[in-house]
């Protein structure tokens, strides 16, 4: 269950945000700080959060917290601000991955109702897209009138299943893949985690979803989902998260190195810096980008940052392990978990099918004239 401090520290959050009055000075400054700095509130949230990580119960009263008090309201990819969503995914992605995957699914399920031009959501919603289409978990759909559908199938790897309240999920209409809105307290749904045994990420609790003739609502035309604009720019996202994460190891490792520096502890720590630098860049240019062509695929932009990032990611893990040996993997919990969660949120990344396909388009450019490397 949450722990208390942080119920009392949401409590407190909630009283100054929602509850300022004109004659309560100190009260309304904080409020004015939220608002003018969310970023800032953000991260003060994070920094005060204590909870289990490791219970999918605690991630999910922590989503709650964050959707209750506003820290869900980022700006949408592509509005101009993109790199403060990003931002703000990095800081959620540098206290906990498990937090930041369902905090990422629900920003993105946010993003994703605006651009398909949703009616407005129930208040205090918490959202998940549950996008796999794994082999032997295909979810199909029947029409009805007025845009609505009925649900049958089971859909895989749906992260904190038991943690939102409402999902988007992809499905079936004959040959044709539509996307589908649907609230999770129906009792024709039901959960299932006994095939989640990850270590890594083990308590976003990814479970199974078996629908049975459930109702939903479809959301855009078949194939809508995927060739939007957005699809591309929230892929480019999860980039920031591995960011994120792989900042905070990187700050928990400068720590030690600062304790106790040698050359070879330095030499690591140089190492990181070259490639939390790189990635940093590349991310900024790809946020400026998708705000410049916002209406664009971008693609291939997407790819290169999320394959910069993993690759950055990867050397971030390599080195901290190198120049740290065993003591913090074993007697440093908030470093342990980091290095254990990484690498399975890696894994969104295709690895060599993204590297192929960024080949390809990469090919495609310079077929066309363009020369994708001029500085």
């Amino acid at each position: 269950m949450l722990d208390t401090r942080i119920r009392a520290a949401d409590h407190e959050a909630r009283r100054r945000t929602h509850d300022a009055t004109p004659d309560d000075d100190v009260i309304a400054e904080n409020h004015q700080d939220s608002v003018k700095n969310p970023l800032d509130a953000l991260e003060a949230f994070l920094a005060r959060a204590s909870f289990d990580t490791s219970d999918p119960a605690a991630l999910g009263a922590m989503l709650g917290q964050m959707v209750d008090a506003g820290y869900d309201r980022v700006p949408l990819p592509g509005s101009g601000e993109t790199l403060a969503r990003w931002r703000a995914l990095a800081s959620v992605a540098a206290r906990d991955l498990g937090l930041v995957k369902l905090f990422e699914g629900h920003t993105d399920a946010l993003a994703i109702l605006a651009e398909l031009g949703a009616p407005a959501l129930p208040a205090g919603s918490r959202w998940g897209v549950w996008a796999a289409e794994a082999p032997g978990a295909r979810v199909l759909a029947t029409p009805l009138a007025d845009g609505q559908l009925r649900l049958t199938g089971t859909k895989a790897w749906c992260s904190g299943a038991h943690a939102v309240s409402h999902a988007l999920v992809t499905a079936w209409l004959g040959d044709q893949p539509v996307l589908a809105a649907l609230a999770l307290d129906q009792p024709s749904i039901s959960i299932s985690t006994c095939h989640w045994h990850a270590v890594g990420m083990r308590a976003t609790a990814s479970g199974d979803v078996t629908f049975n003739e459930t109702p939903a609502r479809q959301l855009g035309a078949p194939h809508g989902y995927v060739r939007r604009a957005g699809f591309w720019q929230g892929g480019a996202g999860i980039a920031a998260c591995w960011y994120g994460a792989a900042a905070g190891v990187a700050g928990m490792m400068a720590g030690a190195v600062a304790a106790r520096p040698d050359a070879h502890r330095l030499a690591h720590m140089g190492a990181v810096e070259v490639a939390l630098a790189g990635a940093a860049a590349v991310l900024r240019a790809t946020a400026a980008q998708i705000d410049a062509h916002p209406a664009d695929e971008l693609m291939s932009a997407a790819l290169r940052a999320r394959l910069v990032v993993e690759a950055a990611a990867t050397t971030v893990m390599d080195h901290a392990g190198r120049a740290l040996g065993a003591a913090p993997l074993c007697r440093n919990e908030r470093f342990a978990r980091a290095m254990a969660d990484l690498p399975v949120f890696l894994r969104q990344s295709h690895a060599e099918r993204d590297l192929a396909a960024l080949g390809e388009r990469s090919l495609e450019q310079r077929g066309d004239g363009g020369d994708p490397w001029a500085l």
